[in-house]
């Protein structure tokens, strides 16, 4: 670990954390300047952002499992060698991001028990099921694409480990967008049965990908000083809209209808610039997944458990290994 040292680490003082060292803080905030795993920070800072990365991580590992189904029913080995290509990628992301947060002081076996038993939370885009092919290319599309509009500004994000590991995220998953886009396109292009079942599959998931970005600005417990801070740069509300006006006009170019009757163009939004007003958005079902009852969520836990538990002896195995080089290096070292 990195953080040994740091202001606010699991069981440090907070009483540290004067007024004085608060205003200095923020100044390297406001100055653009990157924290680092062994620079001073605020309990709070660091929590917001094991908080952050945490879930980051596991949302990106249980984002394997509703695509990681389909490989061996996608339509082609083109079509499979791809799928699995992009979810191997994912695996990447969450190993990048479990290593960005263990920078602060907490380990991945933390984080993955505060996610077993609910305490952390992942991506609630994960809890719907993958009912057809077609949602492999909205998956692509709209949830990659949310990703991407949320995951670009964290290039930028105040902490150094966090920022470095999105550029390499970023470009990924910009493929993924592309690849899933693609998917769509060919289908939207195809059979009459083809542009049904896409047609579906984005009255399925185009809610849910507006949930993604969270609640609404004035919802949100931790927008606020998370901005302050740097580790976000755009609001929900403001990453949602970028989004939508993005998206729409693709929607348009493929033929699909988004599935929103009050979906309309407003010349006067974005001061000026023109954009999308859209349907009210079901929190009710936002908060019910986001709280575990979303209609994969058990299944999802329990994927994660299985794995959890199916791969303890390779980290026993590992720790060993670890030990036993420990213990030759002492001998070597006391000759």
């Amino acid at each position: 670990m990195y953080a040994q040292g740091l202001i606010g680490k699991p069981g440090g003082s907070v009483s540290d954390e004067t007024e004085e060292f608060l205003a200095a803080f923020q100044a390297r905030i406001d100055a653009e300047e990157k924290i680092e795993p062994k620079d001073a920070m605020p309990a709070a800072y660091r929590r917001t952002l094991v908080r952050q990365i945490g879930q980051h991580a596991h949302s990106e590992i249980v984002g394997m499992l509703p695509e990681g189904n389909w490989i061996t029913r996608a339509p082609s080995l083109k079509r499979k060698a791809a799928l699995l290509a992009k979810v191997q990628d994912e695996g990447g992301h969450g190993l990048y991001l479990y290593a960005a947060a263990e920078t602060l002081g907490v380990s991945r076996e933390e984080m993955t028990e505060e996610l077993l038993d609910g305490r952390a939370k992942y991506s609630s885009i994960f809890n719907y099921p993958t009912l057809s092919w077609a949602d492999i290319g909205i998956i692509g599309w709209l949830v990659d694409g949310a990703a991407i509009m949320n995951q670009i500004p964290l290039c930028r994000c105040s902490f150094g480990p966090y920022a470095r590991a999105m550029i390499r995220v970023c470009k990924e998953e910009s493929f993924h967008q592309r690849q899933g886009y693609e998917i769509v396109m060919t289908l939207a292009r195809g059979s009459e049965a083809q542009r049904e079942m896409v047609q579906d599959a984005l009255n399925r998931w185009w809610w849910p990908s507006l949930m993604m970005f969270g609640p609404h600005d004035a919802d949100s417990t931790h927008s606020d000083q998370s901005m302050k801070w740097k580790i976000k740069r755009f609001t929900n509300d403001d990453l949602r809209q970028k989004f939508i006006d993005a998206t729409v006009p693709q929607a348009e170019f493929l033929g699909l209808s988004v599935p929103d009757p009050d979906l309309r163009w407003n010349p006067d939004k974005n001061g000026g610039k023109g954009g999308y007003d859209h349907g009210a958005i079901d929190w009710d079902e936002f908060w019910r997944v986001v709280k575990g009852h979303g209609p994969m969520a058990r299944d999802r836990i329990k994927a994660r458990r299985k794995a959890w538990e199916d791969g303890a002896w390779v980290r026993d195995a590992a720790r060993a290994h670890a030990k036993k080089r420990a213990a030759r290096k002492a001998v070597l070292a006391a000759e």
